[in-house]
């Protein structure tokens, strides 16, 4: 709920990514993966499980000062939904939600992110290039490898 009366906007992001739904998800989750938005931060803590909380902080790109991330875990339902809270000084304070859905397409896995009750400013309008960036990145950490014929 937008208590500030700040104009509020909701960003998606798809991809299809080669791999299981089961795999997205664990990857997405897990900080050792190159995929994870929990991976290569200064700080990390991760609890993944209904009213679960986490913390995260890294560096700005210039690297001039930190940026933190924290929120709570609505829902985790492996390998289907992620839904958790967000707040950074990039909300402007106010509590977003993002929900993250795997679903199986052939061999592969169209993932969803609709992230609600942003700031509807530059700051708010960001997260839409974050989350292609994390999304980018779960894809390349699990490139599978072509199969060979004969």
């Amino acid at each position: 709920m937008n208590v500030w009366n700040i104009k509020t906007t909701s960003i998606n992001v798809e991809r299809t990514i080669n791999a299981t739904p089961a795999e997205v998800f664990d990857a997405w989750l897990d900080p050792n993966s190159e995929g994870s938005p929990w991976n290569g931060v200064t700080k990390a803590i991760l609890q993944p499980m209904v009213d679960g909380l986490f913390y995260r902080m890294h560096l700005s790109e210039q690297g001039d000062y930190e940026l933190a991330h924290y929120g709570r875990f609505l829902v985790v339902e492996r390998p289907i939904t992620i839904k958790h809270t967000w707040v950074s000084q990039h909300t402007r304070g106010l509590e977003s939600v993002v929900t993250v859905r795997f679903a199986a397409r052939q061999d592969a896995t169209r993932v969803v992110i609709r992230h609600e009750n942003l700031p509807d400013d530059e700051k708010g309008r960001m997260h839409e290039g974050g989350w292609s960036h994390y999304l980018d990145q779960v894809s390349g950490a699990l490139v599978r490898p072509a199969k060979m014929t004969r």
